[in-house]
C-alpha cells in the first residue's frame, strides 16, 4: 500500500525520533542532540546520535541512518507498511480507508487465512492420532521431541484423497476457497477435487506475523516422486517472497545480530532446537531478491549454511552471484560449510550445538567465496590467463549496482590480484647453474656487477624502494579532507586507489565511509566523523607530511578546476608508481631466479625510475 506523503509527515511530526528510539536505546541529551550506545553494534563509547529537529538518527559506528520508520524496520524487522501502521496507531493518525476492491481482497484473504489455520490444526491432530504413528516415529528418529514438534506445529496428512476436504467442508469452507488456498487440487479436467497433501509430514509456513499461509509436505512413502511438496502460489503465498520460520527467527535475529540460512525444513528445526532460533530456509528454490532483502532486514550479514560437498559449493556460488547485484553498504553474506556428508541435523546430533557454533564462526565473507571460485583451480602462469581472470573479476564487480560497494570490490579484486601475481612462482625450467660456496661466478662482460647474489640483492643499487611515497599518499588523502566535495567528483577513482601507508589507507577508508553515510559533506562534519572513527592519529600524521604540498596546490581559495587538475595529476603519478612496483616485483623474482646481466640491468633501471618518481616533484609548479 502506498501512503500519502502528508500522512507520513504528520506521523513524524507527532512522534519525535527520540521518543521512538528511547524505547530501545538509553539516550542522553547533548546540546541539540541526544547520544547513546549504538543499537546496531556492541560498543562502550556512544556513537549513536538522534536529532529531533532534523527528524533522523545517525550511527557513526555502522553508518546506519534514518527516521522513525527506518528505525523500526532496522531494529524490529518490520516492513515499511507494518512500521507505518504501528506508528500511526501510536500517533493517533487514521490511515486511508481501503477501496471496495481492497475490501474484497481483504475479505478473501481473511477467509483463506481462517481456512489454512483450520487445516493446520487438523494436520496437528492427525499426527497425534492413530493414523500419525508412522510419522511420529519418523520425527522421533530424527531427534524431534514433543516440545519441538509442537513449537513448529508439525502435523501429518493421512493417505486419503478426501480426508482434509471433508473436514474443511464440515467447517463451512467451499471447495473454491480450498483450491484458492492450495489445499485441494481442482480444475476443469478434474471431476472430483482431491487433497493435495497425502501421507506426508506437514510443516506449516507462516507469514511475518506468524499466520499460517501455506504448507510443506515431506513424503513418508519412499516411492513418491517428490520427496518434498510445497503449496502452490496463492493469494496468501508467494514462494519467492517468504522464508520458512521467518516469523520466529525475526526477533531472535535482531537480538543476536545474526540469521542462519539452512537448506530445508528439518535443518532449520534441528538448528533452532539446538539453541539457534534465528534459523530460516528458502522454500525449495535458490534465494530470490525478495528473500535476500528480507534476510537483510533481519541481519546485515546472513550466514548461508551449505553442505561441504561439491553440490554445496555450487549452491554457494549460485547464491553469491545472485547477491552481488543487490549488495549495499554494510549488507553482504557469509558462507558456512558443513563437514562433507553431514547436514546440520546430523552434525548437531553427533557433535552437539558447540560444533554448529564453530562452523558458523568460521563462515567466509562473500568476496572470499567468489575469489576462491574464480582462482582456486586455475593455472595463471601466462599473461593471457591472468588478463582473462582480471576481466572476469572486473565483470563480476561490475554487476554490483551500488557504486560505493562496486568500487570497493573492484579495488579489493585488484589488490588480491596484485598480491597473488606478485608472489606467484614463475613456471619455467631453469638451466643448471654453477655455484661456488653460494656465489655465482661472473659472466663475460658482466664484471664486478655480478658479484654475490646476496650482496647485490641487498645493495642500494638494486634494492626496491620501501613502500610508496608517504608524502604523495598523504597529499592525496588530505586533499579530500580539505575539499570534501572532491569525493562526489572522484568517488570511483578514490575507491580503486591502492595506498601503501597504513595511516593514509585508514584515512581513505574513513573518507569513503563518510561519503556514503553523510548526505551533505563539509569539512566540519567530515572531521567529526573521522574523529568518531578514531582516526585523529592518522589525520595528524598525514597533515604533517602533506603540509608543504597542500599549501601550494590545494589551497582553500583555489578554484575547483585547479584542485581537480592537481588531484588528477597526483593520482596519475601514484598509479604509475604502483604499476612500476608491480614490474619491479616481477624483475626481482626474475633476478632471484637467474642473475643475468639482462635481469640486473632491468632491475636497476626500474629502481632508478621508481626512485625518481617517488622522490622527485609530485605536482607541477603552483
Amino acid at each position: 500500500m502506498k501512503f500519502p506523503q502528508h500522512l507520513l509527515d504528520e506521523i513524524r511530526a507527532r512522534l519525535p525520533v527520540s521518543a521512538v528510539v528511547s524505547r530501545r536505546v538509553r539516550l542522553k541529551r547533548q546540546g541539540r542532540e541526544f547520544v547513546g550506545l549504538s543499537p546496531f553494534k556492541d560498543e562502550k563509547t556512544p556513537s549513536f546520535t538522534v536529532n529531533d529537529q532534523k527528524g533522523f538518527y545517525h550511527c557513526f559506528a555502522t553508518g546506519e541512518h534514518g527516521d522513525i520508520f527506518t528505525f523500526l524496520m532496522k531494529t524490529e524487522g518490520l516492513s515499511f507498511p507494518e512500521a507505518v501502521q504501528q506508528l500511526a496507531g501510536e500517533a493517533g493518525v487514521d490511515l486511508p480507508k481501503p477501496s471496495a476492491q481492497d475490501e474484497a481482497r481483504e475479505a478473501e484473504r481473511d477467509r483463506l487465512l481462517r481456512l489454512t489455520e483450520t487445516a493446520c490444526k487438523w494436520f496437528e491432530a492427525q499426527l497425534r492420532g492413530n493414523a500419525g504413528a508412522a510419522a511420529l516415529d519418523y520425527l522421533h528418529r530424527r531427534g524431534l521431541d514433543a516440545e519441538t514438534t509442537a513449537a513448529f506445529r508439525i502435523g501429518y496428512a493421512p493417505a486419503s484423497r478426501s480426508a482434509l476436504k471433508s473436514h474443511l467442508t464440515a467447517q463451512g469452507f467451499s471447495v473454491e476457497d480450498m483450491a484458492a488456498a492450495g489445499m485441494v487440487i481442482a480444475g476443469e479436467d478434474i471431476a472430483t477435487p482431491y487433497d493435495r497433501f497425502r501421507h506426508r509430514i506437514i510443516f506449516p509456513i507462516t507469514d511475518l506475523r506468524g499466520q499460517v499461509i501455506a504448507f510443506g509436505g515431506r513424503a513418508l512413502d519412499p516411492d513418491q516422486p517428490a520427496k518434498y511438496l510445497n503449496s502452490p502460489e496463492t493469494p496468501l503465498f508467494h514462494k519467492g517472497a517468504m522464508l520458512f520460520n521467518a516469523a520466529n527467527a525475526r526477533k531472535a535475529a535482531h537480538e543476536r545480530g545474526e540469521v542462519i540460512v539452512a537448506e530445508g525444513y528439518m535443518d532449520v528445526i534441528a538448528i533452532a532446537a539446538a539453541g539457534f532460533p534465528q534459523a530460516v530456509a528458502p522454500l525449495g528454490t535458490a534465494l530470490t531478491e525478495q528473500q535476500l532483502k528480507l534476510l537483510w532486514r533481519m541481519a546485515d550479514e546472513p550466514i548461508l549454511c551449505f553442505d561441504g560437498d561439491e553440490a554445496g559449493g555450487r549452491a554457494a556460488y549460485r547464491a553469491a552471484e545472485a547477491a552481488l547485484p543487490l549488495l549495499a553498504p554494510g549488507k553482504s553474506l557469509r558462507f558456512a560449510y558443513l563437514p562433507e556428508g553431514l547436514d546440520p541435523d546430523d552434525l548437531i546430533r553427533r557433535d552437539g550445538a558447540g560444533a554448529m557454533r564453530s562452523i558458523l564462526e568460521q563462515a567466509k565473507p562473500l568476496i572470499d567465496v567468489i575469489w576462491q571460485r574464480e582462482t582456486g583451480a586455475g593455472d595463471w602462469s601466462t599473461p593471457e590467463r591472468r588478463a582473462a581472470l582480471e576481466a572476469r573479476l572486473r565483470t563480476l564487480a561490475g554487476t554490483i549496482g551500488e557504486p560505493t560497494v562496486r568500487n570497493y570490490y573492484t579495488r579489493a579484486f585488484r589488490d588480491r590480484l596484485f598480491q597473488m601475481f606478485r608472489t606467484a612462482p614463475r613456471r619455467r625450467e631453469q638451466p643448471p647453474r654453477h655455484r661456488t660456496n653460494g656465489w655465482r661466478q661472473p659472466s663475460a662482460g658482466y664484471g664486478d656487477r655480478a658479484g654475490a647474489s646476496e650482496a647485490l640483492a641487498n645493495s642500494a643499487l638494486v634494492r626496491r624502494p620501501d613502500g610508496g611515497s608517504p608524502v604523495r599518499e598523504a597529499v592525496i588523502v588530505q586533499a579530500l579532507v580539505r575539499h570534501p566535495w572532491l569525493l562526489d567528483t572522484v568517488a570511483e577513482d578514490v575507491a580503486t586507489l591502492h595506498l601503501e601507508s597504513q595511516a593514509a589507507r585508514r584515512l581513505l577508508d574513513g573518507l569513503n565511509a563518510a561519503h556514503v553515510t553523510i548526505n551533505q559533506l563539509d569539512i566540519d562534519s567530515l572531521r567529526h566523523h573521522l574523529h568518531n572513527m578514531g582516526l585523529d592519529g592518522a589525520l595528524k600524521e598525514t597533515e604533517s607530511l602533506a603540509a608543504c604540498e597542500l599549501g601550494a596546490h590545494f589551497r582553500a581559495d583555489a578554484s575547483r578546476a585547479d584542485i581537480e587538475a592537481a588531484w588528477q595529476h597526483i593520482t596519475a603519478l601514484h598509479r604509475k608508481a604502483s604499476a612500476l612496483r608491480q614490474e619491479l616485483a616481477a624483475a626481482e623474482q626474475a633476478f632471484a631466479e637467474e642473475q643475468s646481466e639482462e635481469n640486473f640491468i632491468r632491475l636497476r633501471a626500474l629502481n632508478e625510475e621508481l626512485a625518481n618518481l617517488d622522490h622527485g616533484a609530485d605536482l607541477p609548479d603552483a
